[in-house]
């Protein structure tokens, strides 16, 4: 499977990218991707690469061999010209000792996800400079509103960041606030969110609560912010409207759960 590796440094690299891994596998006429946000550990030969959190995977049915040839193909010039190296080892799974469980901490808190719209279509129309500049606004737009309702960011990948609240109204509040100043950049957003448990290990954050958090925002619509039913159940006394948007199986996730749109 070609690996591809993309360094960069949390809050302060030009496009606001952390460190991200992409991989690809073809198996006659069907395409296997694989990405997420990687820990980079070391330098040279000595390096080693760990999956931040479990990476997203996407099966893509090409229908002929050749079709996933110029798929495959394509991906990878793609992920080159946007800087990625080429990655000859593994990505591991960090294993966690007895001692580093009996330190995890349980936590509670409104979970954000904010993912830029079709993200790829646009770098490839404004190139790789303009885009990187779009980028840097972008990432000061968001922090500038997480900062203001006291949200705390805790890792971007690729285009989306996750972000928790201790409160859901102030991670509403901060989602639209966030799709308001990025139009003026000519971007559009989906944002899911939710309210769930997840443990704390030192700087680290581990829990189901995040991928559904991710799940949630992948079933919203260009400018839609949408919650999940645990969201909306701490908001019963709050002037937020919501729309039922149905009940919804999402990807990796047990049982279906019900989403609602925020009306304002």
């Amino acid at each position: 499977m070609p690996k591809f590796l993309r360094i960069g440094v949390h809050q302060s690299n030009v496009s606001g990218y952390t460190s991200k891994a992409w991989c690809i596998r073809r198996a006659g006429s069907t395409v296997f991707l694989k990405w997420g946000a990687v820990q980079v550990d070391g330098a040279g030969d000595g390096r080693k690469v760990y999956w931040t959190f479990p990476p997203q995977e996407k099966t893509i049915r090409c229908r002929t061999v050749q079709r996933a040839q110029d798929y495959t193909k394509a991906a990878i010039a793609r992920r080159r010209s946007h800087r990625y190296e080429p990655l000859a080892g593994n990505i591991a799974n960090r294993r966690r000792t007895a001692d580093r469980d009996s330190q995890l901490k349980q936590a509670l808190a409104t979970i954000l996800y904010v993912d830029i719209v079709r993200s790829t279509e646009k770098a490839a129309r404004l190139g790789d400079t303009r885009w990187a500049t779009v980028m840097n606004h972008y990432y000061v737009a968001v922090r500038r509103e997480l900062k203001a309702l006291r949200g705390k960011e805790v890792v971007t990948t690729g285009d989306g960041v996750l972000a928790t609240f201790r409160a859901p109204a102030a991670g509403i509040r901060c989602a639209t606030a966030i799709r308001e100043s990025v139009r003026t950049l000519g971007l559009e957003i989906r944002v899911g969110l939710h309210a769930g448990e997840y443990q704390v290990s030192g700087a680290e954050v581990i829990g189901l609560a995040f991928h559904i958090g991710a799940r949630v925002a992948a079933k919203a619509r260009a400018g839609e912010v949408l919650v999940s039913s645990a969201v909306k159940d701490l908001m019963s006394k709050s002037e937020i409207r919501f729309k039922d948007r149905g009940a919804h199986q999402l990807k990796g996730v047990p049982e279906r759960w019900r989403l609602y749109r925020v009306e304002h």
